[in-house]
């Protein structure tokens, strides 16, 4: 799978752009705020109906202009895909497969594999169980249009449980009621979380040896206070029922996989409260590495990979290996210099410079 063709009209920084891209590397490179990111942006959102960056789509239509439109043509083994997002100011937006329009973002989450390695990824390992959990589900969504449908749907009774707990009603059959959807939609999630933290370690472990010359093992474990070793929808539904005077006093739901963790261990020491920078740094490749390797595994296709100026931020030894890990793969870079990569550029490669919103080859 690899991007064949990029045209944005009024996108961010740019007013008209139309661009070939080669099958191999494509480098893009310029200073800080030229519109090198805006690229990878656009990309990305073809594959998951959102920016990385942010949640406001109105951000990313120029900022005189009505609407923004992304055109991406993509080429698979089986069948190309033409992907037309038409984004409007009033945060709808029209997206169109092979144009034919699709009603739902399920319908095109899956159709364009694509995995991104940016700075901010940092998160991922830093921050909250959120960023955690929100990287697990769109990897899986991807993946699995039935994992998406079944997020979505229990975030909505989630929702509805919630608003019943804040009125703090004594409408117990209610409650049992969205109980039971919570349990059965939970435990299909939970399922399949632990399925994909299991091809997570396969790929990762070997992996983070590589990268690190064997001084680190790497492992993911899923944190919950459900009990996973007997029957997944019982044991949250009991869970859920031991904790209903204590939700209702606070108003939300306080188990189930909403509130669940993706733990992150170096050596056996949790990466997030102990693992250096450089570690983290480590721990988030090692995640991106082997979610092309599932990706591929499952889909039987490489997925296209975008590196935000990211090469900058690594060591030789990592950033060796990622450049000569990606000789199959459609890879996207932005950098600020090719000096540090130039000399690992082989074959079908192109670099375009950027300045200003303007690209030259």
């Amino acid at each position: 799978m690899y991007v064949k063709y990029l045209q944005l009209k009024d996108y961010r920084n740019y007013e008209l752009l139309s661009i070939d891209l080669v099958k191999g590397v494509n480098v893009f490179k310029g200073n800080n705020a030229q519109g090198k990111t805006n690229i990878l942006e656009s990309i990305y959102y073809c594959g998951f109906g959102k920016s990385h960056r942010t949640s406001k789509d109105k951000e990313l239509i120029k900022w005189d202009k009505e609407n923004s439109i992304i055109n991406l043509q993509v080429s698979k083994e089986r069948l190309d895909k033409k992907i037309n997002i038409n984004i409007l100011k009033n945060g709808k937006k029209a997206i169109t497969i092979n144009s034919i329009k699709i009603s739902k973002i399920s319908e095109l989450i899956g159709v364009f594999n694509v995995v991104m390695f940016s700075p901010e990824d940092l998160r991922v390992v830093k921050e909250s169980p959120g960023v955690r959990r929100k990287f697990i589900d769109m990897e899986i969504a991807q993946l699995n249009p039935k994992y998406y449908h079944s997020l979505v749907q229990y975030n909505k009774v989630l929702n509805e449980r919630n608003i019943i707990l804040k009125k703090r009603t004594s409408d117990s059959s209610m409650i049992d009621i969205y109980d039971e959807q919570l349990s059965s939609f939970g435990e299909y999630i939970i399922k399949k979380r632990l399925e994909y933290l299991n091809k997570l370690n396969d790929h990762g472990k070997d992996i983070h040896r590589d990268i690190t010359s064997n001084k680190e093992e790497i492992e993911f474990r899923y944190i919950t206070s459900i009990d996973l070793s007997k029957d997944i929808k019982e044991n949250l539904k009991r869970n859920l029922s031991a904790n209903r005077k204590k939700d209702m006093d606070k108003g939300n739901t306080s188990v189930g996989p909403h509130r669940d963790d993706l733990g992150i261990y170096l050596n056996n020491i949790d990466a997030k409260s102990f693992g250096s920078q450089g570690q983290q740094r480590t721990a988030v490749l090692t995640m991106k590495f082997a979610s092309l390797k599932i990706i591929k595994e499952l889909t039987g296709e490489h997925p296209v990979l975008l590196l935000d100026d990211v090469l900058s931020e690594l060591d030789v030894n990592r950033k060796r290996y990622i450049l000569s890990s990606i000789d199959d793969i459609q890879t996207i870079i932005t950098c600020t210099g090719i000096e540090d990569i130039n000399e690992n550029l082989h074959g079908n490669y192109k670099v375009f410079n950027v300045e200003e919103g303007h690209i030259k080859e």
